[in-house]
């Protein structure tokens, strides 16, 4: 099967930094679903994987961590999937990635595909979907059910991949939505994603806050760089607030007053956790996968996807990579077809 792959970790314009590579197409074991690849997206997690360091990689390794497709096969104690699924989902970072036409991912990570949605749109979803709704309805204490009904939320990063989601998740859930963005059409895309209100994360918070009518946040999702708006936070927080968290620091952090003081949550996020892990809990993916599609189908949630290259190859992905490291992607960026 064609794949993508690295064997060194280089700078993302260096060509050999990803590479076109022909892989064995692989059997499915117990749980597994053999999905053929049609669309996948980029995620920051795979420009950190690929990020230059002096390792060498023995056999290609495969990246990408979003994907949609449809099942090829299935394990013998799969019992939810037949072949010809359409299927999206965002993996194990402990196994091949999705930037190969087939790949094998357990059965309880992954859901069928949104029918209102293509491949190339479902594939923009199912990474930041999970992280979003795992950290503001699983690690932090709410619902999606009217948990934010009376509250704030501050989202720092509103038109990043994440944020694009959290935004429309916490709106769901009756939160009124803060989000930071600095451009013209990324304050656009925020509000067009539901954002009750938008400052710039380039100037102090507190007093566009003040503007707006709020002292203090309920909660507050800091998906760009936790050292730089930690202490901030601190202050913008409210007593007995929650603060999540995706970014791991530069540096250690101060967790003693005003968060102490004020009793605030400090909530971690990483949505490879159960796969990583094998939690016993690992379905949960599958079914929170399963009520983002129910969402979408229902016209009320929408994809994030913005733009799409083709196809799918190592000069395409690292074109992906270039961009998403820009830091001025808005949304998400797919990559579709071989």
């Amino acid at each position: 099967m064609k794949a993508v792959a690295l064997t060194r970790y280089l700078p993302i314009d260096d060509p050999e930094a990803l590479l076109d590579v022909e892989m064995e197409t692989p059997s499915p074991g117990p749980h597994d679903l053999l999905v053929r690849i049609e669309a996948v997206s980029v995620n920051p997690v795979d420009t950190k994987v690929r990020a230059p360091k002096p390792q060498v990689e023995a056999t290609p390794k495969i990246l990408g961590y979003d994907a949609a497709g449809v099942v090829e096969a299935v394990g013998d104690a799969v019992s939810d999937f037949a072949v010809g699924d359409a299927v999206y989902y965002a993996g194990d970072i402990t196994r091949p990635g999705s930037n190969a036409q087939f790949q094998l991912v357990d059965a309880r990570l992954v859901a069928k595909k949104p029918d209102t949605l293509d491949f190339t749109q479902a594939a923009a979803l199912p990474l930041t979907a999970l992280t979003a709704w795992e950290l503001l309805f699983e690690r932090m204490p709410y619902s999606i059910d009217g948990g934010g009904g009376g509250r704030s939320l501050l989202v720092i990063a509103g038109a990043g991949g994440v944020g694009s989601i959290a935004i429309q998740l916490a709106k769901l859930a009756g939160f009124t939505v803060i989000a930071t963005a600095s451009r013209e059409e990324t304050v656009a895309w925020c509000r067009t994603l539901g954002a009750d209100h938008v400052i710039d994360h380039r100037q102090d918070l507190a007093p566009q806050l003040q503007t707006l009518g709020i002292e203090a946040v309920n909660a507050a999702l800091n998906l760009a760089d936790t050292d730089r708006y930690w202490d901030v936070l601190g202050e913008l927080l409210a007593p007995q607030g929650h603060v999540g968290l995706i970014v791991e620091p530069a540096g250690a952090l101060k967790i003693g007053d005003p968060y102490k003081a004020k009793s605030i949550g400090i909530h971690w996020e990483l949505m490879f956790t159960r796969s990583r892990f094998k939690t016993p809990d690992m379905a949960e993916q599958g079914r929170i996968l399963a009520r983002v599609a129910a969402l979408v189908d229902a016209g009320r949630l929408r994809t994030t996807l913005t733009d799409t290259l083709s196809p799918i190859s190592a000069d395409t992905l690292r074109e992906a990579h270039r961009r998403l490291e820009s830091g001025r992607t808005i949304g998400k960026l797919a990559v579709a077809g071989w």
